[in-house]
């Protein structure tokens, strides 16, 4: 099962990427999360940092022109924190920056998400990146590392 945690780019470049995820009650994760309590469940808030930090990634590839873009996985996740509730009929405002690149092709990034309460998102929306919130939803950094193949 893939779920999409990036329903709008706000600003993408080779080295920061905004996005923003519209959450609904539709989205068949939150009927079970929790019922009569509907969150955007934790580990989907750093799904959405991992999925802008691939934008960034292939804007990185883009702009070096060398071939293939890389695939790239979650290789680690540090000092990750947790704050608001995001909640149906919220978004969620994602923001990735480069923070280096390893000498083995890793990428290791600092990412915050922040609430969009409903009056905020169309703003969001109609502003791009311009726009600010300080309910933080989830902020931390983590890698991307290189797909390991299995060689037999």
């Amino acid at each position: 099962m893939h779920f999409r945690l990036v329903d709008q780019i706000l600003e993408c470049g080779p080295d920061r990427a905004v996005t923003l995820k519209n959450v609904t009650l539709a989205e068949e994760y939150l009927q079970d999360h929790f019922p009569g309590f509907h969150v955007l469940p934790g580990v989907f808030m750093l799904e959405a940092l991992v999925q802008s930090a691939r934008l960034v990634l292939e804007a990185r590839d883009r702009a070096k022109g060398d071939g293939a873009p890389r695939r790239m996985v979650l290789g680690g996740v540090r000092a990750l924190r947790y704050g608001n509730f995001v909640r149906p009929g919220e978004g969620l405002r994602s923001e990735v920056i480069v923070d280096k690149e390893t000498d083995d092709g890793s990428v290791v990034f600092r990412g915050s998400a922040t609430v969009l309460r409903h009056s905020q998102i169309a703003t969001a929306a109609s502003a791009g990146s311009a726009i600010s919130s300080s309910d933080t939803a989830v902020s931390g950094r983590f890698t991307m590392r290189l797909v390991r193949t299995l060689q037999f």
